[in-house]
């Protein structure tokens, strides 16, 4: 899931359109109970094959519970409405539900439920952007072709079998499948999402501890606690008002004024005085994040015989010690390989598999840019969005660093964006002319997550089109390996040629960050950095 920026909402100054009585409290919803928090507007609508941004996928861990769930402490893939999943070859599985489950409608969740959510998300012609998630299910090629037009309209690989169990086919062995299935792309879908699309998307309904109670794009997303929620971590409060930002700054000076109860992105630009501003309701904690830059390798000009030199030049042109130090504040740690150490050595990461590509060399890096034919046009442009507080700072450090490291003033220089919503837009037109901000925030912990989505050929999140025949092969293996030892030997091994390539340089694992008013308590953040919104207690 990729990580999203923060919107701007100016607290009550513009609630115009809301009851003067509750900043966030639109007619008919009660404050009583109810928590306000930063947020920003996703990319798109709130369907779970839909969504591969962390602003959606917020609203989606609230609204939705799947087959599995991940621990908010632990990370560790656990059963919610799957009470078994079995299998005997690691290619084919049997799925059974718990009995009791139901949508906020009404509905039962059933085999079909997740079976047709999981048939509509693999769909070329419904467009979805998360699609790729089902490609490891028998019959995707039919369904999901790499040019023309569907040859299928349902997953060959799925069978309901009856209420209670549905059979899943892989394509080829997968050990470590059934622990995907708490990503959001795999949530279930009632026949209200089929019946009358239009209306489902406007006012989503899922199965989750909490219910939209109205969206006013730009401005709040209201969430209410589901009474009827039969799962066993309801919501300890009455509901969250997701209220939206541009600026985090603007939020955190209205969690410090009391007009705002929760922010789960302290901006860079306050960090140096948040511990005395907030005291024990800061937290800083580390996170399934990394960020990078990424190229866009669709330009001939970043990528050609020689290219990867520049590439590996620029990397080395960034002194990321002194950047995390002194922007971050600790709440940044320079980045080794392209995961996070969060998984654990079990869970893939390993330190250092970037090698001298990921270490401050200033002397190195202006020889390796030259001997790869110089930056294209002489200048780099880190472009980024704007609309927020949080990366200006650290672009134009990293631009410095770069003009230091090869002697010329003029050789990096920030690019500006100025909506997330913009900057996204114009990554997926492949309009990038130089390397662009990017962040992973893990959809599950599994090194596997860190790599196939991102640098894999024409994977759902690859934005910078990278492709190489010998990292698909080793991911392909390493996917196919039953013993989780060896699977991440493969995992780790394809790292090894990203460090040669430098298809996107690794700045830094990024912690989860956020504060809270003395009004609310049991305030935590899972290890995806989102705040365990069921959990907190209005005090």
């Amino acid at each position: 899931m990729r990580r999203a920026t923060r919107a701007k909402w100016g607290g009550c100054a513009v609630a115009v359109a809301l009851v003067a009585t509750a900043c966030g409290g639109g007619a008919g919803a009660s404050r009583s109970g109810v928590i306000s928090s930063s947020w920003g507007d996703p990319q798109n609508p709130l369907e779970p094959a839909n969504t591969n941004e962390v602003q959606g996928g917020k609203v989606l861990e609230m609204l939705f519970r799947g087959l599995k769930r991940y621990d908010p402490k632990t990370g560790a893939a656990e059963n919610v409405i799957a009470d078994r999943i079995e299998t005997s070859d690691s290619k084919n599985f049997t799925v059974t539900l718990k009995k009791g489950w139901t949508f906020s409608n009404g509905e039962k969740v059933t085999a079909k439920s997740f079976v047709d959510a999981w048939n509509y998300g693999a769909l070329l012609s419904n467009k979805q952007k998360n699609a790729a998630f089902f490609q490891y299910i028998d019959g995707f090629s039919k369904v999901h072709p790499d040019s023309g037009n569907p040859r299928a309209k349902t997953l060959s690989g799925l069978v309901v079998m009856d209420d209670r169990t549905f059979t899943v086919k892989l394509n080829q062995k997968f050990s470590s499948w059934p622990d995907t299935l708490g990503y959001s792309a795999f949530m279930p879908l009632p026949q209200a999402f089929f019946r009358n699309h239009d209306a489902w998307i406007r006012k989503p309904v899922g199965n989750g501890p909490y219910l939209v109670d109205s969206y006013e794009k730009g401005s709040v997303l209201r969430m209410r606690k589901w009474a009827k929620y039969p799962g066993d971590d309801p919501a300890h409060n009455g509901g969250i008002d997701l209220r939206v930002y541009t600026d985090n700054n603007t939020a955190y000076t209205d969690l410090q004024a009391g007009n705002l109860d929760l922010v789960d992105d302290v901006p860079a630009a306050q960090l140096k005085h948040v511990k005395t501003d907030l005291g024990g309701r800061y937290i800083n904690q580390p996170a399934g994040i990394i960020q990078t830059l990424t190229f866009p390798m669709y330009d001939k000009r970043w990528n050609h015989p020689g290219a990867e030199k520049v590439r590996r030049g620029l990397s080395m042109a960034i002194d990321r010690d002194q950047i995390t130090r002194e922007i971050f504040q600790k709440t940044r740690t320079p980045a080794t390989d392209w995961t996070s150490p969060v998984l654990g050595a079990d869970g893939g990461y390993k330190a250092g598999l970037c090698g001298d590509a990921c270490v401050f060399n200033a002397a190195r890096a202006k020889q390796l840019i030259k001997e790869g034919g110089g930056i294209p046009g002489g200048r780099t442009m880190l472009t980024y969005n704007a609309d927020t507080g949080s990366h200006k700072d650290w672009v134009d450090a990293v631009c410095n660093s770069i003009n230091k490291s090869l002697g010329d003033d003029n050789a990096c220089v920030g690019d500006p964006v100025g909506t997330f919503a913009d900057f996204r837009n114009k990554i997926t037109a492949k309009q990038m002319t130089g390397p662009f901000r990017a962040g992973w925030q893990m959809d599950y912990p599994l090194i596997q997550n860190f790599l196939q989505p991102l640098y894999y050929t024409n994977a759902s999140s690859n934005d910078g089109k990278f492709s190489n025949r010998t990292f698909d092969k080793l991911v392909n293996e390493a996917n196919a390996a039953t013993d989780t030892g060896q699977a991440v030997a493969k995992f780790q091994d394809a790292e090894k040629i990203l460090a040669q390539q430098m298809p996107a340089i690794p700045l830094w694992y990024q912690n989860g960050s956020g504060g809270y008013s003395d009004r609310i308590s049991n305030v935590s953040l899972n290890p995806f950095s989102v705040p365990v919104y069921n959990e907190i207690k209005v005090n």
